[in-house]
């Protein structure tokens, strides 16, 4: 009777399963997100670009992102998000896809805003499923190892960019993602879950964290928000033109500044990832601010090795390259967990739909084109240079916004 019982209980919990498939859409995403950069000088090249106009790709993209991300919002917390997903999974790989048919750069801004749609649904719906799944307080630990998928995606679209794209064209590495997005959607179909909404919300929920006009009083979301959106600008900033940067001031190839930025992006991603999730679970045991503080610190010590980075000698680059980005990562867990903690579940998928546009509205969606102006007039040492001032004003509203950290009541939930 015993073993009849034990073999109807499943193996594996629902919340895994969803957890490890949307990984692996966020995983390709960010690959697909980060080839562009990898290969800039292969696109430049051939369709006669300036760097203003690389930069206007990925404005493309997130303005898109962006303009869609409200009514995806409104329609995760109406309908229900499985199907959502999977239609914003099809929707992205098909518009990857039609790289092969991009021959003229605008072309390839048509097509590169049209990946935006698709990534402005499950980017918005995946945090607010899994955290119907946990509690507040395992929220940072989860969401640290979803977020893995930044530095680990990011890290291969580099690789892929600059190593594929050298050897059969630029066009090629976009091809790594499309079919696996549509093996992934075709998986979460099938196995998948949609949690209970609100079903493991602890904190109380009051007009300002459960209603859509409550999101523009609450200070807790706003200041996370906006530290973010500022740390964003920075980030996808120096993300962008990095591997440009190397083969710039440094002297490397475009094979191997990729190589390099790959490298580093992927070994520390894991491990500032890895980190600041660790650190910050730990110091949530002894004050319920530390997803805040911690984000804060990880801004304030990438500050002076971002300076050395860029303004230092040229033999300091990647060493400042690879301690720049270790710190950069800490906040990754600790942050998106925060802003997911200030709100309540009927109005979760509204307030990251409305994170993530503030977020590329004042963050990364201009930076890379305004980077790449600078750069047009000066040097680009000098242009990404520019990003730590951004990083100084997330650092002071962060540090602001724990005052405002929400109080977190213990709770059941699934573990992993």
């Amino acid at each position: 009777m015993q073993d009849a019982k034990r073999s109807t209980k499943p193996w594996v919990s629902p919340a895994v399963v969803t957890l490890v498939l949307l990984i692996g859409l966020n995983l390709l995403n960010y690959i697909d997100r980060y080839i562009l950069p990898g290969e800039v000088s292969l696109i430049k090249s051939e369709f006669h670009a300036t760097d203003q106009q690389m930069g206007a790709l990925t404005t493309a993209l997130f303005v898109v992102y962006m303009l869609a991300a409200p009514l995806t919002g409104w329609l995760g917390d109406r309908f229900r998000r499985k199907p959502l997903i999977i239609a914003g999974a099809v929707l992205w790989s098909v518009a990857t896809l039609t790289t092969v048919w991009v021959h003229n750069y605008w072309t390839l801004y048509i097509r590169h805003a049209l990946v935006g749609v698709g990534e402005a649904s499950f980017g918005i719906f995946a945090p607010a499923v899994l955290a119907d799944f946990y509690p507040e307080r395992e929220r940072n630990r989860i969401f640290s190892i979803f977020y893995l998928a930044i530095p680990v995606g990011a890290a291969l679209g580099y690789m892929a960019g600059g190593k594929m794209g050298s050897v059969w064209g630029w066009r090629a590495p976009f091809f790594v993602c499309a079919i696996p997005g549509l093996l992934i959607a075709v998986l979460y179909w099938v196995f998948g879950r949609e949690p209970e909404r609100g079903a493991s919300d602890h904190v109380k929920s009051t007009a300002d964290r459960s209603t859509a006009l409550g999101l523009f009083r609450n200070p807790a979301f706003l200041t996370g928000t906006f530290g973010l959106a500022m740390l964003t600008f920075a980030m996808g900033g120096i993300s962008n033109w990095i591997p440009e940067y190397l083969r710039r001031s440094v002297g490397m190839t475009v094979s191997h500044a990729s190589f390099v930025v790959g490298l580093v992006t992927v070994v520390d991603g894991i491990a500032g990832t890895a980190v600041g999730g660790w650190l910050a679970q730990r110091w949530l045991r002894t004050n319920y601010r530390a997803l805040y503080l911690l984000s804060f610190w990880s801004v304030a010590l990438t500050l002076p090795c971002g300076a050395l980075l860029f303004f230092g000698p040229r033999a300091w680059s990647v060493p400042m390259l690879f301690v720049t980005e270790f710190f950069l990562f800490l906040n990754t867990g600790p942050l998106n967990a925060a802003i997911a903690n200030s709100v309540s579940s009927p109005v979760r998928a509204t307030a990251i739909s409305l994170n993530l546009f503030i977020i590329h509205a004042f963050g990364d969606t201009f930076s890379p084109q305004i980077i790449g102006a600078i750069s047009d007039k000066t040097n680009l040492r000098f242009a990404l240079g520019t990003t730590l001032i951004f990083l100084v004003i997330s650092g002071v509203i962060l540090r602001v916004g724990a005052r405002f950290a929400p109080r977190l009541d213990d709770g059941v939930g699934a573990r992993v």
